[in-house]
């Protein structure tokens, strides 16, 4: 229920919450949880442009974040784990398409879940929500999902690499395949080990490269029967900015800087997504969503911990 009914005030309190995602401290969960908290109490002010903001932030950030990476690295990355990532995608996506049908749940909310939990968490979910057409609340309730499985894998994920006895190799790829997001796997795998963070890291980047091929599968899969695919050109300027950040090394100081800023612009987008998400759509949406997540997350993570300690 909307506690402030001062549009004046209510516009101050949410431009006050856009500044305080920027601080260096406060990350993606935070600002999703503190744009859901504050939607309840402040509403939502500039409701008139909000989804269009949220469209055009995700896709300017989902292209900063190529800076970060590097086509070479990316292409050699964990040779010995493609085709372990290959399955794992394809059994997470058949697993989530066949369970948001049994659950009945919203089919675009069921693919970003499948989406994030297949390959890199909100950052896939960042570059295929715009393709889908995805509503502000659907990808709330989507990254909300794959951010709490985050922050749960993240503490827990060393800990049980430890009571199984994994070495930092077997670490690094599980924590590659089974957490979403790359910020987590790189957390996860830092506390385990050097050797289990540089594994860890380029499995992840070669997984996070299926974002592309995954966006035209999806721009056809969602495309109206009596409409023309509409192409995610953004993703071409994704594409663009890995190269720069490949090709020219006096370009990297610049490419850090815009990396550091999508990282912001996706931190506001989260705040802005969640700042969406009323408690009218909260009790709409109820908890299978959520559920979906965890059965994903917990199938993803047994199965490849499963095949990487038989492989031992």
């Amino acid at each position: 229920m909307q506690l402030i009914k001062n549009e004046r005030a209510s516009k101050i309190i949410f431009i006050a919450g856009i500044l305080f995602c920027l601080l260096p401290f406060v990350d993606p969960p935070i600002a999703l949880l503190l744009g859901i908290l504050l939607s309840q109490v402040n509403g939502l002010p500039f409701a008139r442009h909000h989804a269009k903001l949220v469209k055009i932030l995700l896709q300017i950030s989902v292209v900063g974040l190529g800076f970060g990476m590097n086509l070479f690295e990316a292409a050699k990355a964990g040779k010995e784990g493609f085709l372990f990532t290959i399955a794992t995608i394809a059994l997470t996506f058949l697993v989530g398409i066949f369970l948001g049908r049994l659950f009945k749940i919203d089919k675009k909310i069921a693919y970003l879940i499948s989406t994030g939990t297949a390959i890199c968490g909100g950052s896939a979910i960042a570059a295929v929500s715009p393709v889908i057409g995805a509503k502000p609340e659907q990808i709330s309730v989507s990254l909300g999902t794959v951010f709490i499985l985050n922050s749960v894998a993240l503490l827990i994920f060393p800990f049980i690499g430890h009571l199984f006895d994994l070495s930092q190799p077997q670490f690094g790829l599980w924590a590659a395949i089974a957490i979403h997001d790359t910020s987590s796997v790189v957390g996860a795998a830092a506390k385990y080990g050097t050797e289990a963070l540089q594994i860890a890291t380029t499995v992840k980047l070669e997984r996070a490269l299926w974002i592309i091929p995954l966006s035209f599968i999806t721009a056809w899969a969602f495309r109206n029967k009596n409409s023309k695919i509409n192409i995610p050109y953004f993703i071409f300027f994704f594409v663009g900015a890995m190269a720069l950040n490949t090709f020219l090394p006096q370009f990297h100081s610049t490419g850090q800087i815009i990396l550091l800023i999508a990282r912001k612009g996706l931190t506001v987008t989260l705040f802005l997504i969640g700042s969406g998400l009323t408690a009218a759509t909260l009790k709409a949406v109820g908890i299978k969503p959520l559920l979906l997540g965890i059965i994903l997350w917990v199938l993803i993570s047994v199965c490849s911990l499963l095949v990487i300690l038989a492989s031992a």
